[in-house]
C-alpha cells in the first residue's frame, strides 16, 4: 500500500493507483473529459490538473500515479485557474449553440462551464467551419463540435474494432474524422452508435426524428402503430427521473398512448417468435449437416460487422429476422388481418435502444408485407424527450394496458435485451422440444454475465450442444476468426454488437460507464423471474398465430415474413 495525502485528507491506496482514483476514494471528484473508465488513458484534455508537492508543473491526475508520502492539491487557486484557462481554449474553438444544442443539460463540458462559473471568455470563437456529416441514416456528425478528447476513437477502434474514425491534424487542427475523410456511410461504420455514448458533447449523436413522428401521428389517415423493445423498459425510466428498472410497464404504455400512439404492442412478442423460428432453425442445422455454427441475427450492428469484415461467414448466420423486422411484417398482415385494418394505412414504429436498428428499418430487403415493414424507428433518448415535451407526470398519469394481438410475451422474451439473453431464451425452448422433458429450473446461468465470452455446453439426450455469447463487436471478432480459421468447436453463437447486449445499444440513455449497464441487465433478470410464463413456446398468442396464420415454424408464411439473408456490402476499408 502507498500512503499520500490529498486536501489534507490522509489516505492508503494500492500501488499503481492514479490521484483521480484515489481521490474518490476520500469523496474529491476531480473534473474530467478525455478520461473515460471503460478506456485507455490519453491525458490530453488537461482538465484534471493538480499540484503535487515538490512537482514545478501541474500534473494530470487522470495519469499520474501515487507514491510514498506524496502530497496532493487539487483545488488550489492555480489549480482552479487553469482548469478555467482550459475550459475557455476550448470554448472559443466550440459553437455556442448550447440551447439548440441535442446534449443541452447533458452536456460533460456545459457542465464543467458552469461548475467553474465561466461567464466571459477573453479568447475568441474562432470555429472551422466543418460540414454536418448526415450521411447515414442512424448517426450525425457534427465536426464543429468536437473537443478532441479521442473517446470515440477508442470506442470505436479499440472496444468495437470496426476502425471508421481516426485523429487528424495537429495543435489547432486536431480533429476526428472519419477515415481518410470520407462521409460516414462510406466507411466500415456499423452504425452502433457506441461512439454516441463516449462523446462528451454533441458531436456524434443519433439522427433525431421526433418531427417525422409527430407529423404521423397529427395525420388522419395514418393509424400509428408502436412496439417496444425489451431493453427499452428497462432504461426509460432513466430519461425521466426514475431509476433504471423502476418505469412500470402499464405507466411506460400509457405515456406512449399521451404522445400520440394509437396502439401500443410489444417487440417481446416477435422476441418469442424469433425462439420458434431460430430454435427449429438450429435443430434443423444439426439434423442436416446444414452450416455451423450458426449464428444469432438480431442485432444491426452486427450484421453490418459481419457484411463488411466477414462476409464469407453469412452463410453462419441465421434467416431469421430480428424481432423489429418480424414485428414490422406481421403488423402490416396478420395484426392488420385481426383488426380489420387497411395495411396501407398502417404507420410502424418501432421504439428501441438501438441506433443501428434506424438504419435496419430502412434496408431494401425489409418490405415483405408488401410495405416497408417498419417506418420510423424512436431511440429510447428521442422518447424520453417526447415524454419529458408532453409534460407526462408519471406518478400521477393512469396506468394503460397493451392493444390485442402481438402484445403478449415471456420472461424468455424480456431477457433478450441483455447478453447471452438470446442463448438462453433459446436453449429453455430447444431443450424441451428436443429432449419432451419440462424444464425444473428455466435459468442457463452460464451465458449470463459480463464476461466478453462465455462458454456453455448443453445435453440433449446424448447431443452435446457447444454455445457461446459475445457482446461487443471486438470480442465478436475473436469468435469469427476462430470460425474463419475452422477451429471454432461451437454449434451456436450469439452476438450482440453493444457491451452488454441491448441495454447498452447506442440509443439508449446516455451513460459514461459499464455499472450502469449492468444495472439494466439485473434489472431484466428481475422481470424475467416475475414473468408467470418464461419459456417462448409457451406463449399462448404464439401457438395461435401458427394455428391462425403461419401454419408452422419455418414453413412457407415464416419463409416469406419471417426471415430473410443478407448480402457482402463489398466496402474497401482500410
Amino acid at each position: 500500500m502507498v500512503n499520500l495525502s490529498i486536501d489534507g485528507i490522509k489516505l492508503s491506496v494500492a500501488e499503481g493507483t492514479t490521484i483521480l482514483d484515489a481521490a474518490k476514494e476520500v469523496g474529491i471528484r476531480i473534473p474530467t473529459l478525455c478520461h473515460h473508465p471503460d478506456q485507455a488513458v490519453k491525458a490530453n484534455c488537461r482538465i484534471c490538473v493538480c499540484e503535487v508537492e515538490g512537482q514545478p508543473l501541474l500534473q494530470a491526475a487522470c495519469e499520474t500515479q501515487v507514491n510514498e508520502g506524496m502530497v496532493v492539491r487539487t483545488h488550489t487557486p492555480q489549480v482552479i485557474k487553469t482548469r478555467k484557462m482550459i475550459l475557455q481554449l476550448i470554448l472559443g474553438h466550440h459553437p455556442q449553440d448550447c440551447l439548440n444544442c441535442i446534449r443541452n443539460q447533458n452536456c460533460e463540458l456545459q457542465a464543467l462551464v458552469e461548475e467553474y462559473g465561466i461567464r466571459d471568455n477573453p479568447f475568441p470563437l474562432k470555429l472551422k467551419g466543418l460540414p454536418e456529416d448526415r450521411s447515414t441514416v442512424s448517426i450525425v456528425r457534427e465536426p464543429d463540435k468536437c473537443i478532441a478528447c479521442r473517446r470515440c476513437v477508442d470506442a470505436c477502434s479499440v472496444i468495437q474494432t470496426v476502425n471508421a474514425l481516426y485523429i487528424e491534424g495537429r495543435g489547432y487542427e486536431i480533429g476526428i474524422s472519419p477515415v481518410m475523410g470520407k462521409p460516414l456511410a462510406e466507411t466500415g461504420c456499423v452504425l452502433c452508435g457506441q461512439c454516441i455514448h463516449a462523446c462528451p458533447v454533441g458531436a456524434i449523436s443519433e439522427n433525431e426524428q421526433i418531427d417525422e413522428f409527430l407529423a404521423a401521428v397529427a395525420d388522419p389517415d395514418k393509424v400509428v402503430v408502436t412496439q417496444i423493445a425489451p431493453a427499452v423498459r428497462e432504461a426509460i425510466g432513466e430519461e425521466v427521473g426514475m431509476a433504471t428498472g423502476d418505469m412500470p410497464m402499464d405507466k411506460f404504455v400509457a405515456g406512449l398512448r399521451r404522445v400520440g400512439l394509437d396502439y401500443v404492442l410489444h417487440t417481446n412478442f416477435t422476441a418469442d417468435l424469433t425462439i420458434l423460428e431460430e430454435g427449429n432453425e438450429l435443430l434443423k442445422r444439426l439434423k442436416e449437416n446444414g452450416t455451423l455454427p450458426m449464428m444469432t441475427s438480431c442485432s444491426p450492428g452486427w450484421i453490418n460487422f459481419i457484411e463488411t469484415f466477414y462476409p464469407d461467414l453469412l452463410d453462419n448466420l441465421s434467416t431469421c429476422k430480428s424481432p423489429q423486422q418480424m414485428f414490422g411484417a406481421l403488423v402490416k398482415t396478420y395484426w392488420a388481418e385481426k383488426m380489420n385494418i387497411e395495411p396501407s394505412k398502417i404507420y410502424s414504429v418501432s421504439i428501441m435502444p438501438c441506433t443501428a436498428k434506424k438504419f435496419e428499418a430502412a434496408r431494401p430487403e425489409m418490405n415483405d408485407s408488401g410495405f416497408q415493414d417498419v417506418d420510423l424507428v424512436l431511440t429510447t433518448r428521442e422518447v424520453g424527450r417526447l415524454f419529458r415535451m408532453f409534460g407526462i407526470d408519471f406518478d400521477k398519469i393512469e396506468p394503460s394496458q397493451f392493444d390485442p394481438w402481438m402484445g403478449q410475451y415471456t420472461g424468455a422474451a424480456v431477457i433478450f435485451g441483455a447478453t447471452g439473453g438470446v442463448m438462453e431464451a433459446a436453449l429453455r425452448t430447444v431443450y424441451e422440444v428436443v429432449t419432451g422433458e419440462t424444464l425444473t429450473d428455466v435459468n442457463f446461468t452460464a451465458v449470463r454475465g459480463f464476461e466478453s465470452i462465455k462458454e456453455a455446453e448443453v445435453d440433449l439426450k446424448g447431443t452435446i450442444v457447444k454455445v457461446a455469447v459475445a457482446h461487443g463487436l471486438g470480442n465478436a471478432r475473436k469468435l469469427m476468426d476462430q470460425v474463419r480459421a475452422g477451429e471454432s468447436p461451437y454449434h451456436f453463437i450469439e452476438i450482440m454488437a453493444c457491451p452488454g447486449g441491448c441495454i447498452g445499444g447506442g440509443g439508449q440513455p446516455i451513460t459514461k460507464n459499464n455499472m450502469k449497464r449492468k444495472e439494466r441487465i439485473d434489472a431484466i433478470y428481475v422481470e424475467d423471474e416475475a414473468c408467470p410464463i418464461r419459456k417462448s413456446h409457451e406463449n399462448p398468442e404464439i401457438t395461435q398465430i401458427y394455428e391462425d396464420f403461419l401454419k408452422e415454424p419455418l414453413g412457407h408464411k415464416s419463409h416469406q415474413l419471417l426471415h430473410t439473408t443478407y448480402k457482402p456490402k463489398n466496402k474497401q476499408i482500410l
